[in-house]
């Protein structure tokens, strides 16, 4: 039983503190890089380039076909888009997936950051905190961030995806995650030194969160969330990050 136990413990905190990332990857003819990282709830891009340019990323081998799905930095507010296939312009999303939340400038190169959940929304390239490969095309505009044709360059790319190794604040930080019970769970799920817990954000499998609580008690009610997994994201008081999987009967 002991035995048992262990295993399920060690097989929750690799899951729970399991993160990815590709490296920084140049993109040949545009002067760009790119560099995915992901974590169970989400993922962050970095993306480098000429600081007077409107830069793309799409995700999939079909380039602009109607369908595919991309960030496009521009001098717009919109980020998200989708291609409607040659010649047509891309088409920014209703809903803004993803969030830009850095844009600096360090001589002539401009990077920028932005994150957004695994799954996105309608229409988004899903993105696996996983091991694999992400199939991208890019492009660069020069002369101006304004959106218009790639006049700089254009390629396709592949993103190996492989674990990242945690840094000693990560693995202190991974010491600290918040015991929850009884897991599964039907309706209440209680915490073990719920006075550290600032707050909890539960999201599914696919990295789409569900529900946010500001914690007042030692216990939450799940008694609305479908049976199935999830990850819940704790924030603790003293800045650190905990995270736990649930099960919902």
């Amino acid at each position: 039983m002991k035995k048992t136990l262990l295993a399920i413990s060690l097989a929750l905190a690799n899951f729970a503190w399991a993160q990815f990332s590709s490296g920084v990857v140049n993109l040949p003819n545009t002067a760009m890089t790119v560099k995915l990282d992901t974590t169970p709830t989400g993922v962050t891009m970095t993306i480098t380039g000429d600081s007077n340019s409107m830069m793309g990323i799409g995700f999939g081998t079909t380039g602009m076909a109607a369908g595919a799905d991309g960030f496009i930095y521009n001098s717009s507010a919109s980020r998200d888009y989708s291609f409607s296939g040659v010649p047509n312009t891309p088409s920014a999303d209703a809903v803004q997936d993803w969030t830009e939340t850095s844009n600096t400038i360090s001589g002539s190169t401009r990077t920028v950051v932005a994150t957004r959940s695994l799954s996105g929304g309608t229409g988004d390239f899903a993105i696996a905190n996983a091991a694999g490969t992400i199939n991208i095309f890019y492009s660069r505009k020069s002369g101006g961030t304004s959106l218009g044709y790639h006049d700089a360059g254009r390629g396709y790319a592949s993103l190996t995806m492989t674990a990242a190794t945690l840094s000693t604040n990560e693995i202190a930080a991974s010491s600290k995650k918040v015991n929850l019970y009884p897991n599964p769970a039907k309706s209440t799920v209680n915490f073990k030194n719920y006075d550290k817990i600032k707050s909890v954000d539960i999201y599914e499998a696919t990295g789409r969160k569900v529900l946010s609580v500001k914690q007042e008690g030692e216990s939450i009610s799940v008694e609305n969330l479908k049976s199935g997994s999830y990850y819940l994201e704790i924030q603790l008081k003293d800045g650190s990050t905990s995270y736990e999987k649930l099960i919902k009967e």
